[in-house]
């Protein structure tokens, strides 16, 4: 199966900082926090998909709101899994 659009990898660490006006060493604490997971290069490089960059933007706005990192990541699991959940359900009608 092909791989989503939105889900490959392309930008470099310092182009995805700049897009969501993050700092690079953010972007490597988020990823060690297990908030996200960018794609790699063979070589290792960090690869920053449209997906990563919308999951970032969403990390900012939790952040704004008070929530610390294991809070954050506790949101994202659940918004993932209800996402999943009502893609479920949708199939079935």
């Amino acid at each position: 199966m092909a791989e989503h659009p939105r889900a490959r990898g392309v930008y470099a660490i310092s182009v995805a900082a700049e897009i969501v006006g993050m700092g690079q060493q953010n972007l490597r604490l988020y990823e060690r926090k297990g908030l996200l997971e960018p794609g790699r290069t063979d070589g290792g490089t960090r690869r920053y998909s449209e997906d990563d960059l919308t999951r970032l933007h969403r990390i900012a706005e939790l952040l704004a709101l008070g929530l610390n990192l294991s809070g954050i990541r506790l949101v994202l699991a659940l918004e993932t899994e209800n996402a999943l959940l009502k893609a479920k359900l949708s199939h079935r009608t």
